[in-house]
């Protein structure tokens, strides 16, 4: 086989291409029109996005950071008030949590499937627990059917981190589903370019079905004001700019097809690792579609540095996330006790066997055969 060139995590400009004619007219529209700062494009793009998932509103926002914080001041959460959330995810989960003066509060996560325990979440429930963010980590939701039951039993509102997920289904015990990010209080993602969804730049936005939430996120994000000049609140600056907005309401159409590409990728990834005993591939679990933001690979018995260097050698990407739970980052030492180890052993366990392979829209067969063939040859 011959060796492909430029392997890339993310083939963005492949993906791109194959729609340039479509996203090039979006943003000359914009560009016509000159309402760089909430254009109409926006306001469309939210309903287009809202029926796409079946949700009431959609808030567009600056970034998937600013969504997880704008959840959290819509809740009226109040300093020291403490906020459940995965151990085992990116840190903007959790970095919004001490931003607001609430306290996170860290617990394990599953080890076959990356998101957050439910055991762990029961157990850390607290007189002043007020919310749980829930990641629906790599591509697949975390178990929300008893997430929500139990956070309806202590009145805990649930903030979902869908940026890994948009799109992905949740399927219910009683034959209902819903989309991801919109079964909690809030869902919130962020349209990074590499994301399903991704942007040409930063963008985010936040997902309810309650209607007095969606009108305070929608005057917090605008500093405050629901009537202009007139601040109701102490707010902030985030918005979804119109050229995003344009650019996303292309790709919302071929989202899907997308996701599919990305199955059937890791499907295939799935048949080629197989009989190898030093590699466990992702798990899925009954309750929820996978639509693999990454195809991330556990390793048994694997020097992964050593393994890393090698693909590099041969023009192959891999990358590792996470390698340091949040509990061993420096930023959240106040937040964790000393001796905590014994707290998080998957979390831990996970920070050093996980693998991410290349996965996306444009990836061939011919290439995941020559990732395959390399990883298999080094073990």
């Amino acid at each position: 086989m011959s060796i492909p060139t430029n392997l890339q995590m993310v083939d963005l400009k492949g993906q791109y291409l194959k729609i340039k004619p479509e996203v090039d007219a979006a943003i000359q529209e914009v560009i016509d029109q000159t309402a760089f700062i909430k254009g109409k494009q926006v306001g469309q793009f939210e309903r287009e996005l809202a029926t796409f998932l079946g949700v009431k509103h959609v808030i567009g926002c600056a970034n998937g950071t600013d969504a997880l914080q704008l959840a959290l001041m819509a809740l009226g959460l109040k300093p020291g008030d403490e906020v459940i959330a995965p151990d085992f995810t990116f840190i903007a989960t959790v970095e919004v949590v001490a931003l607001l003066g609430l306290k996170p509060v860290l617990v394990d996560v599953n080890l076959d499937d990356f998101t957050i325990s439910v055991d762990a979440f029961r157990k850390a429930i607290t007189p002043i627990t007020k919310a749980i963010i829930p990641v629906h980590l790599f591509g697949q939701c975390a178990n929300m059917e008893a997430i929500i039951d139990i956070a309806n039993e202590h009145g805990i509102a649930v903030v979902e981190d869908v940026a890994q997920a948009t799109g992905a289904t949740y399927y219910f015990s009683n034959g209902e589903s819903a989309k991801a990010g919109t079964m909690g209080t809030i869902g919130c993602t962020s349209f990074f370019p590499s994301k399903n969804l991704g942007c040409f730049g930063d963008g985010g936005a936040l997902f309810t079905n309650d209607d007095r939430l969606a009108e305070e996120i929608r005057s917090i994000a605008n500093h405050g004001m629901r009537i202009r000049y007139h601040h109701d609140s102490i707010g902030v600056n985030s918005r979804l700019d119109t050229i995003q907005a344009a650019i996303l309401s292309i790709k919302l159409k071929h989202l899907d097809a997308y996701n599919l590409a990305r199955q059937e990728a890791a499907m295939l990834y799935d048949s080629l690792f197989r009989e190898c005993k030093k590699i466990i591939v992702p798990q899925r679990v009954n309750w929820s579609n996978h639509i693999f933001h990454q195809y991330t690979l556990r390793l048994v018995d694997i020097e992964r540095k050593h393994l890393i260097e090698k693909l590099k050698e041969k023009g192959i990407p891999a990358m590792v996330y996470y390698p340091i739970p949040l509990h061993k980052q420096k930023a959240f030492e106040p937040y964790v006790d000393s001796d905590t180890a014994k707290e998080y052993p998957n979390s831990i366990m996970l920070s050093e066997i996980v693998l991410s392979l290349p996965i996306h829209t444009e990836l061939t067969q011919e290439v995941q055969h020559y990732i395959a063939e390399n990883v298999l040859s080094l073990l």
